[in-house]
């Protein structure tokens, strides 16, 4: 009886701190310390929430730049049913879908370079908000016809937005494509109140 009253007691004390006390400490140092990255890195635009920096969306339309397949539950890039299609590279299905999507991007860009494998296959989370900047470069030739801006000019805002690892064995630079996006719609509004004011 005094080791299952023993027992209890630890559990109930265990329960307490890591269960409650911690998690409400590390949560409240967050909010104080790192308060826009703790709650969840939204992005306002006149003060209606657009998205977050963390979690890709779908772009589908030409003047946007794309961002890579999400195979998440019920819709492309759902935080609600994060997840992969779980095919194995050996599945035939696998192999068709992207041989479907490279087609896609030959056709819709017209560029017979080879198309860089992340634009062709999703993350493993399925919620993944980056593309290489080899996936970037790809869609330049796109974007500069849909929005009648130069190559140099969204060259530059693919600089702007590419985020570099640490140290270079830990990854390769990626490019945020909301953020970029982001940018993109920011530039051509510029260049369109230039001309009205000219």
């Amino acid at each position: 009886m005094h080791l299952f009253r023993s027992s209890l007691v630890m559990l109930l004390l265990l329960t307490l701190i890591t269960g409650l006390a911690y998690p409400l400490l590390v949560t409240g140092l967050a909010n104080l310390i790192f308060p826009w990255q703790a709650n969840g890195s939204l992005i306002y635009q006149d003060n209606k929430l657009i998205g977050s920096k963390l979690i890709g969306q779908q772009f589908t339309r030409d003047d946007y730049f794309k961002s890579r397949p999400s195979m998440t539950a019920e819709m492309p890039y759902n935080s609600m049913a994060s997840g992969a299609s779980q095919l194995a590279a050996s599945n035939p299905l696998l192999l068709n879908e992207i041989t479907k999507r490279i087609q896609i991007w030959k056709k819709e860009t017209h560029n017979q370079h080879v198309v860089p494998v992340d634009l062709v296959t999703a993350s493993g989370s399925g919620l993944d908000p980056h593309i290489s900047l080899q996936a970037a470069y790809y869609q330049i030739e796109n974007i500069a016809y849909s929005r009648k801006l130069t190559k140099n000019e969204i060259e530059q805002l693919i600089k702007d937005n590419t985020t570099s690892p640490l140290m270079s064995f830990m990854g390769e630079p990626v490019v945020n494509v909301f953020m970029l996006n982001q940018a993109l719609d920011k530039l051509s509004a510029e260049k369109q109140q230039k001309v009205s004011t000219q």
